[in-house]
């Protein structure tokens, strides 16, 4: 299909102040054409690199160990010849998971908890607080203690190792880039926030080291890949080694943590320092819109390439939201074409980009635009759970959504109304966090024109303050959604929106559960009465 008449649906995105861009923003050599890199650029050949960490022989633990991110690091330090164990708070099927791959978790939580007596690295979840007690046993027994994005920067150490950063889309990436390397053969490693169910959960343990093919046979002699996602939050990506990064898009958020959008772009540009010169494979892939590339890769050692819709990115993207097919332009000229499965301008800059790091990985075009053509995406992001009956006689469908911030709400429920075109388009909205309610109060009052109806239960309550927690409310952004002329409404507790739903849903209506928290369980509780009648789970 010939996609020279392609553009995009929706604001033009050529910035009448872009200047043309040739390769990096920075002025150094562009890193992203093969053709114009330096000679065969073999990150193996750093001294920092090429050292990879030993587990082997070592005995770890890991304290809050039932998440997704947590339970791959885990599996993949196990992998890598460590003696592990773990504890969480309570069960689960990650937790389940481990047991059957011989990892011994116990669950609950005991004020008197000690570390095995063989245990010499103790890594925490950032869920675990100062005073646990396992965290006070290792202090006693000087055992070395390791946050979680520390011990995933020791484990990028000797992989070719890529970092996925960016505001918004960093799990649906980083499952995205697994995906297209799994199969175009290139056995990754990786760990995303999001389960996948085509990649088997939200983590997966690769190659040590790359794997020979017939068309490259020193393939074997390079470090295997690992991929994942890279939080700003507490500025937790600093401890990341990538070789390659990825910076999707920069806004504000964490505003309990950072002091401004200035101080959040600063913190994205010493991120982006860490990557290695681009003479030994440094680069850095970034959002020529949306993306503040311009203060970011300033002074930069690695290469640099821009992506996005606008005509002046190194990467040009064109989608055709109707028809939900994607290409990518380089050289005045399509490299690679495919209908996606997802819908949303946002899924196809996030497909783009794993794409193009794909291919600077070794995938080939063909096989990326093929990969990413079968990817479904990943758990709650746009997902389809199912419908219910409605009380005209009809049916409304079900949605699940992660997203949690005003531009995220925003993308999604317009991808929504494009790609379902529904009767009605009803969103409930359970804000997390009190701080990030607060201070973006006006942001969300905007983001949601796209919906009919906003049904906003109580604030999820989770690392604030209880001063902070009585500074807002849901009836503020109630309030505030209405007087921007949004029709919301505020409902308490989950239970109670399940029963308003059923008895105001119409034929033709779609409902999206929409947040971070546990608001998921008024989805599944629409869908799981309408399957089996009964008090909601």
């Amino acid at each position: 299909m010939d996609m020279s008449g392609l553009y995009e649906d929706g604001p033009d995105h050529r910035a009448t102040d872009a200047k043309s861009v040739t390769g990096c923003d920075n002025g150094c050599r562009c890193a992203d054409r093969l053709d114009t890199m330096p000679a065969e650029p073999d990150p193996s050949t750093t001294e920092e690199l090429r050292s990879d960490p030993d587990f082997r022989g070592r005995f770890v633990h890991f304290a809050g160990v039932g998440g997704s991110g947590m339970s791959g690091l885990a599996r993949m330090i196990q992998r890598r010849g460590a003696t592990c164990s773990g504890t969480d708070s309570a069960d689960g099927p990650l937790v389940e998971e481990l047991r059957e791959a011989g990892m011994p978790v116990s669950v609950g939580e005991a004020d008197d908890a000690m570390l095995p007596a063989s245990c010499d690295l103790l890594i925490a979840s950032a869920a675990i607080p100062p005073e646990h007690p396992l965290l006070a046993d290792a202090d006693r027994r000087g055992i070395e203690v390791l946050s979680y994005a520390e011990a995933v920067g020791r484990a990028m150490l000797g992989r070719t190792a890529v970092s996925i950063a960016g505001t918004h889309g960093k799990s649906t990436t980083t499952s995205m880039l697994a995906h297209v390397l799994v199969h175009c053969g290139l056995d990754p490693s990786f760990i995303a926030g999001a389960n996948c169910r085509q990649l088997g959960g939200g983590s997966r343990v690769g190659a040590d080291r790359l794997p020979n093919h017939p068309d490259d046979p020193a393939a074997g002699d390079r470090p295997g890949i690992f991929v994942a996602e890279a939080c700003e939050f507490n500025r937790s990506f600093h401890h990341h080694h990538p070789t390659i990064a990825l910076i999707n898009n920069v806004e504000e958020d964490h505003l309990d943590f950072y002091a401004s959008i200035d101080e959040i772009v600063e913190s994205f540009h010493d991120f982006a320092r860490i990557l290695p010169s681009a003479e030994i494979g440094g680069r850095l892939l970034i959002a020529h819109e949306g993306g503040h590339r311009r203060e970011i890769s300033a002074g930069l050692r690695c290469g640099v390439a821009t992506f996005g819709f606008s005509p002046d990115a190194d990467h040009q993207v064109f989608f055709d939201a109707s028809a939900r097919r994607i290409g990518i332009l380089e050289h005045g000229a399509f490299v690679a074409e495919w209908t996606t499965r997802l819908a949303g301008h946002h899924n196809a800059l996030n497909a783009a980009a794993a794409g193009i790091l794909a291919h600077w990985l070794g995938a080939d075009w063909d096989d990326v635009a093929a990969a990413l053509a079968d990817f479904e995406g990943v758990d709650r992001r746009m997902q389809r759970l199912g419908t219910m009956p409605t009380a005209d006689g009809g049916t409304a469908t079900i949605f699940d959504d992660y997203g949690h911030h005003p531009s995220e709400c925003e993308a999604t429920l317009r991808a929504l109304r494009v790609a379902e075109n529904p009767g009605r388009l009803i969103c409930v909205f359970q804000p997390h966090q009190h701080s990030r309610t607060r201070f973006l109060l006006d942001q969300f009052a905007q983001g949601f024109s796209h919906a009919d109806l906003v049904v906003v239960p109580r604030i999820h309550f989770v690392r604030d303050s209880e001063e902070e927690r009585r500074r807002i409310s849901s009836g503020d952004l109630v309030d505030r959604l209405r007087s921007n002329g949004t029709s919301a409404m505020h409902v308490h507790p989950f239970e109670a929106i399940v029963e308003q739903l059923e008895a105001i849903g119409r034929d033709g209506d779609l409902i999206v559960v929409m947040g971070a928290g546990p608001v998921w369980q008024i989805g599944r509780g629409l869908v799981d009465r309408a399957t089996n009648p009964g008090p909601s789970a």
